[in-house]
């Protein structure tokens, strides 16, 4: 009988090493399938997983066949469609029996091949080639760094980490547990020597054993060693994880009422979307939500998408915000700031000149990367001319337009492709 035993390390019978190569094998095709997907669901939706399909046509295997060889001639009784010389048509894939989903005149077919995307395959395809731009600085990274810190001591390691004074202090007692015994015993042998000697002389063999007594006990007591390597103890170390990248992100948003349900909407479509990748992407990453109207105010995550209060609008509220806790909060020498903004466009016309002046004096000398994206679908309003000479004047600033939901996606897409550089 033989027995067969699989000794792979994905438990539960899934041959991920399998999947894996599957998926590199079709990605292109499930690349397509995942935007497909994200043009036809919601953005709150996104971290579900997807049905691929597949034509079987491309899932089909190659195989070696093994033929005769040679020129040789066969007769066909019964023939009638074919002469001699004449080329016999290949025979379709499908052996005549139809396919992908199609019955053929027997009944018979083969379906595309069907299966299911993980969450956190979904999520692979989906931000795959996206990054947040320019997430580099002198000191800080997108990696996890480690420090060493002191963790007690060991009884091994290496000579350069010995802690003296911890080891002689081991020495040291290690010497007065061993000596304790033959000491007290060796002031005692003294005493009856000094007693016996009073009423005996040298000879006498009491005399003698004592005196041979009194040798062995202090040769065993020079015989413990000042320090044995029982006694060494290391400084030991332990490596921690500390926090090396410091990314905040700040997510602004017009809640004014020319914004109506339809754009705010859209927009938090859009933050959810960037939420969901930020989230993702970075492990240690602070995300201040900022709602304003005439007045702004930072807020949790739940009122940010469902709160209801309005008003007009003055968008400078909110860059004055973002400033002030960018100044108190998050220094710009120990953090990677970005913000992205969501607005209709519609300002006081003065006030718009205000943003511009806040933007290029205040904000934008503290941030990474700043995007705005006005959600309208008529002629821009005037915060979009006024963001435009911000554009000209810093290349950390990106601007889009949003007329739908459906734009959302590509939008997000441009704004935080990945950018390659060239040597």
């Amino acid at each position: 009988m033989v027995h067969l035993i699989d000794r792979r390390l994905n438990g539960k019978n899934k041959s991920a090493v399998n999947r894996d190569r599957f998926l590199r094998r079709f990605k292109g095709q499930i690349k397509e399938a995942v935007t497909r997907a994200v043009k036809g669901r919601s953005i709150t939706d996104i971290e579900s997983g997807e049905k691929v399909s597949i034509p079987v046509k491309d899932v089909s295997e190659p195989v070696f066949g093994h033929a005769r060889g040679g020129v040789w001639e066969t007769v066909h009784p019964g023939n009638k469609e074919y002469q001699k010389g004449d080329y016999i048509d290949r025979p379709d894939e499908n052996g005549g029996k139809g396919g992908s989903g199609k019955a053929s005149q027997d009944g018979e077919g083969e379906d595309d091949f069907v299966f299911e995307l993980s969450r956190e395959e979904f999520l692979n395809f989906f931000f795959e080639d996206l990054e947040l731009p320019n997430l580099v600085k002198t000191q800080l990274t997108a990696t996890e760094a480690f420090k060493q810190i002191r963790a007690g001591y060991s009884t091994d390691g290496t000579p350069s980490n010995i802690d003296v004074v911890r080891s002689l202090k081991g020495a040291l007692g290690r010497r007065i547990a061993l000596t304790a015994g033959p000491l007290a015993r060796l002031n005692e042998a003294r005493e009856e020597l000094d007693e016996l000697l009073e009423k005996r002389d040298e000879n006498d063999p009491k005399v003698l054993e004592l005196r041979e007594e009194i040798r062995l006990l202090k040769m065993r007591i020079l015989g413990i060693p000042f320090i044995d390597p029982f006694d060494l103890r290391y400084s030991n170390r332990v490596r921690v994880p500390r926090p090396h990248t410091q990314a905040v992100m700040f997510c602004v948003m017009d809640v004014s009422g020319s914004m109506d349900e339809q754009k705010k909407d859209t927009a938090k479509r859009f933050f959810i979307l960037l939420y969901l990748f930020l989230t993702r992407a970075y492990e240690k990453i602070e995300v201040v939500f900022v709602r304003h109207h005439t007045q702004a105010a930072e807020v949790n995550e739940h009122d940010f998408f469902h709160a209801r209060d309005t008003g007009g609008t003055v968008v400078s509220s909110a860059l004055k915000l973002v400033h002030q806790i960018i100044s108190e909060r998050f220094p710009s020498n120990d953090w990677n700031i970005y913000v992205a903004q969501a607005s209709d466009g519609d300002n006081w016309d003065s006030d718009s000149v205000v943003c511009k002046e806040i933007l290029l004096a205040d904000v934008l000398p503290l941030v990474q990367y700043y995007a705005y994206i006005e959600i309208t679908e008529g002629e821009p309003q005037n915060l979009w001319a006024e963001y435009e000479q911000v554009r000209d004047a810093c290349s950390q600033f990106a601007m889009r337009k949003i007329q739908s939901p459906a734009d959302i996606y590509p939008v997000f897409r441009d704004l935080f492709k990945k950018v390659t550089s060239h040597a």
